[in-house]
């Protein structure tokens, strides 16, 4: 008998299979029907989506996609590819690695069952998400669980809910910032993360924990999986990193929907007052991005940019995501050896 295989399954939020207004459609109704995004009941949430949010954006979205697509694709993909190939390549004959997206294709069914017919010992998922939120990782987690129990033989899965501590991961995006750096002298440093609901938060609060204030400025065990601590926690590791001091930088969030409160600040807010602080030359990283995507390249890189310049700054420059550099590949596969 063979030496059985341990499968390996990475997963990304997804991207629309193409920049035409009929599939961003499709996607934006496949990721906003989530529960764990939109988190109201399936009708009302069913009369929002279909009715709403997904026949407006749509054409909007795809607009803004046609900007982000090249001839490889959507660039969220084709790294994922890569990536995929890289770590395969990083772990040899004993793994067994897919690649999914959460929504559209290719899909978490399909991944899990390409570790299925390799007759995998045990699966290791990662969702591509370096802090933990209930909209991305835990959708991830619910899914492949959800897939997996309707098999037959269940082997053992297990899941690598966070990575944002990870030295490699942190090496990597520094890496990235101090190219820049190098060239340019900046006044300041933006950390933007994407954003969530102010609700989600609480929900998942331990023991009301948390307070969406000045509590999340420490990481420890009552809320290492509150979002918003953690993407604090990222940007100091960062600084330390970057050798900057607590004044040099701002950790900011970004791609709010809808008129509930989102975490705060927001970085469309934020960049708006920097140019009447002296602030002009600013530089950005999006350190909950592992692949650049439409909210980095367009919303951070373009739509973000013209409007500090507007506000009277001079320099707005994005730090490119993790994509297949060799550090990011070291990232997981030392994530996958230890789990």
């Amino acid at each position: 008998m063979g030496k059985e295989k341990i499968g390996v399954l990475i997963v990304n939020l997804g991207t629309p299979d193409s920049p035409a207004t009929k599939d961003v459609r499709k996607y934006l109704r496949e990721f906003l029907m989530d529960g764990r995004v939109i988190d109201i009941p399936v009708i009302p949430r069913f009369l929002l989506v279909n009715g709403i949010i997904a026949p407006l954006r749509a054409p909007k979205s795809a607009k803004e996609y046609r900007k982000l697509w090249v001839e490889r694709g959507s660039p969220l993909k084709f790294y994922g590819f890569d990536v995929r190939d890289l770590l395969q390549k990083a772990l040899g004959d004993d793994y067994k690695v897919t690649l999914a997206m959460r929504y559209q294709s290719p899909s978490i069914e399909e991944g899990l069952n390409e570790l299925k017919s390799e007759n995998v010992k045990r699966i290791i998922v990662i969702p591509l998400f370096p802090q933990y939120a209930s909209a991305s990782t835990g959708s991830v987690s619910e899914k492949v669980n959800e897939l997996v129990s309707k098999w037959q033989i269940i082997p053992s899965v297990s899941h690598i809910n966070q990575f944002m501590d990870h030295p490699k991961f942190l090496e990597a995006f520094a890496n990235n910032g101090k190219t820049f750096m190098e060239k340019q002298e900046y006044d300041h440093v933006i950390f933007s993360y994407h954003g969530l609901p102010e609700r989600h938060i609480k929900k998942g609060s331990v023991g009301n924990q948390c307070q969406l204030g000045s509590c999340c400025s420490v990481l420890h065990e009552r809320n290492r999986y509150c979002y918003r601590a953690q993407c604090f926690y990222t940007s100091r590791e960062l600084a330390k990193r970057l050798g900057l001091k607590e004044d040099d930088y701002t950790t900011t969030f970004q791609s709010r929907l809808g008129k509930d409160p989102w975490i705060k600040p927001y970085t469309d807010e934020v960049l708006k007052d920097l140019p009447g602080k002296g602030i002009k030359k600013a530089l950005v990283f999006s350190p909950a991005f592992i692949s650049d995507c439409l909210e980095t390249t367009i919303e951070v890189g373009e739509e973000f940019k013209e409007e500090f310049i507007e506000a009277g700054g001079e320099v707005w420059d994005l730090v490119p995501s993790l994509n297949d550099s060799d550090t990011w590949i070291e990232c997981l596969e030392d994530l996958v050896k230890k789990a």
